[in-house]
């Protein structure tokens, strides 16, 4: 049997109605969708980089305020994503995410004709850095809702487009600066990036719905004239003994009888029209934005994590070519340091996948041994020395840091964490969280350094961080069923007997209901004795 049912039109969007999560069908291209709108968005933002000796020289500015453009830029993605959530809750993830990708694509053309940093920040920090929040939030939420058991799996495979963005268009985009300029190799990647709206149009909407609600009618139909010809034959009024068990078992009443008993009226109540209940059945009104996430200890807890993680992920992306120079290490083996980086997170996205697509696993678990291990590599950094020291820290860290990036945001899709249905909402708080960490982590960083003199502190620093994050990641899960649970117990007694209370005693049938019905019947068979 075909798990589609059918397809429900909608403004200026269609939907597929599943019976479950189809774990793939359409889910692939969202996939495919999901790996390029990773490589416009935080490919680019990482592979940034590569214009910032131009900017400086252009602009006659310093490293640090050309260095605001991104951290503006990343501040203004991750602060907008409640926003994201809502408007992707109104209008839909497709709509989004095309206007998101105009948004990038905009930002990115207008800076090249830029004349000061100032319009860099307004352009790529505020206009580019919204539309990137609208282009990857709802690709990654819709993502996350095609897919049950391949969840993890799929999600780690498509966000390594990221990876590959960095490995492959920072030499390309060099490489074209040497023939036309900055300015027009930023206006090609504007271009580029009108790729964002193109992969938006592919993002279906899904619809799950449970079996029942999709049955078919005729054969009810068919039992109902089944019914009627039964008590034809038999001569059987609705009044018998016998109508009353067969209208309790048939699955509804034949409009237009005459004279029905009260027995008769609660299941016509439940099962009437049931033909026009089937083709609009009612619907919940979605929430633009559901703060009760904000309610669960479980998601309080991942949300902190989240705000101390993000303090370790982008240190040694900044550092590592500083932290090389200052060894004495070349400028290319330094390039070299960074991509092998990126190669190695590409592999630990994949591993992370795979080991979370398992089963029987608890995935929070696996989650929180990523994050220690990660913070061994922060640590490590510092006491690397020389050029192979280096680039061993360096690919630990890449793959470790793989692990991690890739999974944290679809773990809110878990029911340790919040679940599917609250997903939208959850990833849109969670990432406003991050946003503080975002903004606030790379100058922290930068005081450290230049109050120490010493590139060690700044890794210290992430390592500290991410060691305070495993501590709230590990709170996760005893906070969904150990230490909350009793509490929670509570408030569901509390609530049943609110509802017992508001509810009142359930309708009594009359005294004589059932010898009314025993009476009929004796008369009627002393009618048929005297005949």
């Amino acid at each position: 049997s075909k798990m589609t049912v059918k397809a429900v039109k909608m403004p200026c969007t269609s939907a597929n109605v599943y019976t479950k999560v189809p774990d793939g069908g359409w889910g692939w291209t969202v996939a495919f969708a999901f790996f390029v709108v990773e490589a416009l968005t935080y490919g680019i933002i990482k592979s940034f980089g590569v214009f910032f000796n131009d900017l400086m020289e252009s602009f006659d500015e310093t490293n640090s305020r050309i260095s605001w453009i991104i951290s503006i830029c990343v501040f203004v993605q991750t602060f907008t994503a409640p926003l994201s959530t809502v408007l992707s809750n109104r209008f839909g993830h497709r709509l989004v995410v095309m206007a998101g990708g105009l948004l990038v694509s905009a930002g990115m053309v207008i800076a090249s004709f830029a004349r000061s940093v100032v319009d860099m920040y307004v352009t790529i920090g505020i206009l580019s850095g919204l539309g990137y929040c609208l282009s990857f939030l709802p690709t990654v939420t819709i993502l996350s809702q095609y897919f049950d058991k391949r969840r993890s799996l799929v999600t780690a495979v498509a966000s390594t487009g990221e990876c590959f963005a960095v490995f492959s268009f920072a030499p390309a985009i060099t490489a074209l600066k040497e023939q036309i300029g900055w300015r027009y190799s930023m206006l090609s990647v504007g271009m580029l990036q009108l790729g964002i709206t193109a992969c938006g149009s592919l993002l279906r909407p899904i619809v799950i719905r449970e079996q029942e609600e999709v049955k078919a009618q005729p054969p009810e139909e068919s039992t109902e004239t089944k019914y009627m010809l039964e008590n034809e034959q038999t001569c059987t009024s609705i009044e018998s003994i016998d109508s009353g068990v067969d209208i309790t078992t048939s699955p509804s009443n034949v409009p237009g009888k005459t004279k029905a008993e009260p027995k008769s009226e609660e299941p016509k109540q439940h099962g009437q029209n049931p033909a026009e209940n089937n083709s609009t059945p009612p619907e919940p009104k979605t929430k633009l934005l559901d703060f009760s996430v904000m309610r669960d200890y479980s998601f309080i807890c991942y949300a902190f994590f989240g705000l101390f993680a993000t303090l370790g992920f982008f240190a040694p992306s900044l550092y590592i070519i500083p932290l090389s120079r200052s060894l004495g290490i070349g400028k290319d083996h330094s390039a070299y340091i960074l991509s092998a980086m990126a190669i190695a997170e590409v592999f630990g996205r994949i591993f992370a996948g795979w080991v979370l697509n398992k089963k029987p696993i608890r995935k929070i678990y696996i989650e929180l041994i990523c994050v220690i291990l990660l913070s061994v590599a922060l640590v490590a950094f510092p006491f690397a020395s020389g050029f192979w020291g280096l680039m061993i820290c360096s690919v630990y860290f890449g793959f470790m840091l793989g692990t991690v990036a890739g999974t944290h945001i679809p773990l809110l899709a878990e029911d340790d964490v919040v679940g599917i249905e609250r997903m939208s909402s959850a990833a849109g708080v969670y990432v406003f969280i991050q946003s503080l960490a975002g903004l606030a982590g790379p100058p922290l960083a930068g005081v450290l350094v230049d109050t120490t003199k010493n590139y060690s502190s700044a890794f210290y620093s992430c390592a500290a961080g991410m060691v305070l994050g495993a501590v709230f990641l590990a709170l996760v899960r005893p906070c969904k069923t150990g230490l909350c649970h009793h509490h929670h117990h509570q408030q569901q007694q509390q609530q049943q007997q609110v509802e017992e209370s508001t509810a009142g005693p359930p309708p009594e049938l009359p005294d004589d209901f059932i010898d009314m019905d025993i009476g009929k019947a004796e008369n009627s068979g002393k009618g048929s004795d005297s005949v």
